[in-house]
């Protein structure tokens, strides 16, 4: 139940998007308009300018079909999106449009009289584009939206984006009360947006010293000069994702910055978290470096960076010795033996992710569980090599188990799963996925001393109705896939 804050809030934000329709109407009449709204300012261009829409919306109305309108950073292009900077709206909206999407008076005034810190709050939950937008209603609407509390965060989004020129004038305004830095910018997420390049890196690395996330992923055109430049100019920097970027082989220092450290500067870059996930032309050698500049690592993702060897993986166990979540699912060459490099993590893992690695057997699941005994999430599916001689293993030495994924490991019987169900009491997600061995029996077992159990995926395995109904009697919370159709 919505609490009367709540209810407010929603009601103000639907009334945030009325005007901000109104305003999108309005800033699309023309150039006329434009010189109209200037002529109203008593404030120039240079020091108070407001990002429009344009930044960050496709120009699909008709005021830009024919690339028309007015732009400060550069001409118009058709058929792109265009960065358009304009000046602070006047005190009061008069153009007809906007007494046509208004509500009622009665309505108007009651927002006018919310205090300004109850504007910002509602301004918080705003994306990047519709903030712009809220900045251009009137003039009051125009200082809360710029207020520097609700500039943490830049989050733009879409594959038409023209991301460098947005990125460029938005951190402009941002800089004008602190000189060519943007100090209250701490995140910057700009996923799936193919246009982003090297330039729009190179912005943030200039502007956004305090930068401590960056999410860049499926931006397939940056390289690793952009993200060397980012993590050398952005020394707070601690989250980075660059998954889907394929052209990112390395994470390191530029060369000026290294030479710049001294020797005894110790640990260089600040990263703990780095998502790599489909860098497909990441390598051994790339990831020695990696883990030679990025030693305080705790998170590392490493998904279908099909190249990486057991090679690759003792070069990052002998500088990132914290890590606590490792992911290196659809690495073919990875084996047993790097398994037993992981293991050197001991009781700091908690998280390993090995689906599809066909060389692994026993014996690495062995090293594992009997290193690693705080272990909580195994993923395996698809390693064919794991028997119930595996999972015995690892029921009886990583007890405290929460989530385990097997799918697809034909020789896992109900052998494996009864010693699972007598060890490991807190499991709340099990898959077994195309386990042909497994039965209803083995479930049973499983349910009857499992009580918490939340997740159970038995999808392709041969298992009757009542054992299915065993299951839901005792774990009424466990939501079950399963592909039989006689059991609803």
């Amino acid at each position: 139940m919505y609490s009367k804050t709540n209810c407010h809030v929603m009601w103000v934000l639907n009334k945030i998007n009325d005007f901000s329709l109104a305003s999108h109407h309005l800033e699309h009449e023309g150039a006329r308009e434009a010189w109209i709204h200037k002529q109203d300012s008593d404030l120039s261009m240079r020091t108070l300018s407001t990002p429009s829409p344009a930044l960050i919306c496709p120009p699909n109305l008709p005021g830009f079909q024919n690339g028309k309108g007015s732009s400060t950073s550069s001409s118009s292009i058709t058929g792109e999106t265009v960065a358009m900077v304009h000046s602070p709206p006047p005190t009061r909206l008069t153009h007809p449009l906007i007494r046509l999407a208004s509500r009622p008076q009665k309505e108007q005034a009651s927002i006018e009289r919310l205090p300004d810190h109850s504007m910002v709050q509602i301004f918080s939950f705003l994306p990047t584009n519709q903030l712009c937008r809220c900045a251009r209603v009137c003039r009051r609407w125009y200082n809360l939206a710029w207020d520097p509390r609700l500039w943490r965060t830049i989050r733009l989004t879409g594959e038409t984006i023209n991301v460098d020129r947005a990125l460029k004038v938005l951190t402009r305004r941002l800089c004008q009360d602190t000189p060519n830095v943007c100090l209250m910018l701490e995140t910057v997420t700009v996923s799936g947006c193919r246009r982003l390049t090297d330039r729009g890196l190179y912005t943030i690395a200039q502007c956004c010293p305090e930068l401590r996330r960056l999410e860049v992923s499926g931006c397939y055109n940056i390289s690793n000069e952009a993200v060397f430049d980012v993590v050398s100019l952005c020394p707070n920097l601690e989250h980075l994702d660059v998954s889907g970027c394929s052209k990112v082989t390395c994470i390191s220092l530029t060369r000026e910055a290294s030479i710049k450290l001294s020797p005894l500067h110790g640990k260089q870059i600040s990263i703990r978290y780095l998502d790599m996930t489909d860098c497909f032309v990441l390598e051994d050698e790339g990831l020695h470096t990696i883990a030679a500049h990025c030693t305080q690592l705790t998170h590392l993702y490493l998904r279908r960076c099909v190249r990486l060897t057991d090679e690759g993986l003792r070069y990052l166990m002998i500088y990132c010795t914290s890590i606590k979540e490792l992911s290196v699912s659809d690495c073919r060459f990875v084996s047993d033996f790097g398994l037993r490099e992981i293991a050197k993590l001991e009781s700091r893992l908690r998280y390993l992710s090995i689906a599809h690695c066909g060389r692994v057997t026993d014996v690495g699941i062995r090293y594992v569980a009997k290193y690693c005994s705080k272990l909580r999430y195994l993923n395996a599916r698809g390693c064919e090599g794991i028997t119930d001689h595996g999972v015995e293993y690892l029921a009886k030495n990583c007890t405290k188990l929460k989530s385990l994924d097997i799918g697809k490991c034909p020789l896992v019987s109900d052998t494996g799963l009864e010693c699972l169900a007598l060890n490991c009491f807190n499991l709340k997600r099990l898959s077994l996925k195309s386990c042909e061995s497994i039965t209803g029996q083995g479930l049973q077992i499983v349910a009857a001393n499992c009580f918490d159990l939340q997740m159970l995926n038995v999808q392709d395995c041969e298992v009757s109705v009542e054992a299915l109904r065993f299951v839901k009697r005792h774990c009424k919370r466990c939501v079950i896939e399963h592909t039989n159709p006689a059991f609803f």
